[in-house]
């Protein structure tokens, strides 16, 4: 994983469950990634009739409101992460995943 300095204060927050700042990083991911929920950053399991969600290597764009806000990018619980969505939809730490191949 390769953080920027705005990605490595976003994610120091998302590990320490605290507000993440108000502005935007980038993150690149080479391996794959798994998450058990897309509404709730810290689910250790999927919920009833959820899935986890498998990732391969990706980009994410995360922090603050201007990539909370972002239009056109699915929000759904279950996304499709062989395309661009939002993931950890109606959180603190929604933000862009974009796959990379």
């Amino acid at each position: 994983m390769c953080l920027d300095a705005n990605g490595m204060e976003w994610l120091h927050a998302l590990v320490n469950k605290t507000e993440p700042p108000n502005k935007v990083g980038f993150v690149f991911m080479l391996v794959e990634g798994s998450d058990a929920s897309n509404t709730d950053a810290f689910a250790t399991a999927p919920a009833p009739g959820r899935r986890w969600i498998r990732t391969g290597p990706h980009v994410m764009v995360v922090g603050g409101e201007a990539v909370r806000s972002m239009a056109g990018y699915p929000r759904t619980p279950d996304p499709d992460p062989s395309k661009p969505y939002m993931m950890f939809i109606g959180t603190p730490y929604e933000h862009l995943m974009v796959p990379v191949r």
